[in-house]
């Protein structure tokens, strides 16, 4: 049931532009998990890719909010949400994709200058690069490897009119990771 709620919520607001960027929330979600699955990561990371801005669609704040300096907190909505229906392996990169980048703005020079324009304003927005203390919490994380490749994934995934698998497509991905089948399997 819960595959066909996430068909049915991108069918219904997946359309709505991907806040300042020039591709859709559809188009950005199914470039980043195509860039996962090309990378043979796992169902599960695969799902986390697809979804990782699944609380874009749930909050009911304005496509502006960042310009009106509201942080809309959507890995927090987003993880809360996937975790009545996934595992830690999907809905932990989720909450832990924009820590991942406040966490690459900090060790590597490099990566503020590949985020796009809205991604550098939304950094502001949630707290800049991160202190030295919060760069230790974060590598001690088991889920911050798997969150800074999302991440990666995330910002390579504004390409527009590149062509992409349809979200049906990752209907194995979904299935495979779902917490209840995991649950009848151990049985």
């Amino acid at each position: 049931m819960v595959v066909e709620q996430i068909l049915e919520l991108w069918e219904t607001r997946g359309d709505s532009q991907y806040g300042q960027e020039a591709v859709t929330q559809r188009e950005h979600a199914l470039q980043t998990a195509m860039l996962a699955r090309q990378a043979d990561a796992s169902a599960e990371l695969v799902t986390a890719a697809l979804l990782h801005d699944v609380g874009h669609l749930l909050h009911k704040l304005p496509e502006d909010a960042p310009d009106q300096g509201i942080d809309d907190r959507h890995e927090t909505i987003g993880a809360r949400w996937l975790q009545q229906h996934f595992p830690p392996e999907v809905w932990q990169p989720v909450v832990l994709h924009v820590p991942a980048k406040r966490y690459l703005c900090a060790v590597d020079q490099s990566y503020l200058h590949h985020l796009s324009q809205p991604s550098v304003q939304s950094l502001q927005l949630q707290g800049g690069p991160m202190s030295p203390e919060e760069i230790a919490a974060f590598q001690k994380n088991p889920y911050a490897e798997a969150a800074v490749q999302l991440r990666r994934w995330d910002d390579d995934a504004k390409i527009v009119g590149l062509e992409t698998p349809r979200i049906e497509d990752f209907r194995p991905e979904l299935e495979a990771s779902r917490m209840d089948l995991r649950q009848d399997d151990s049985v």
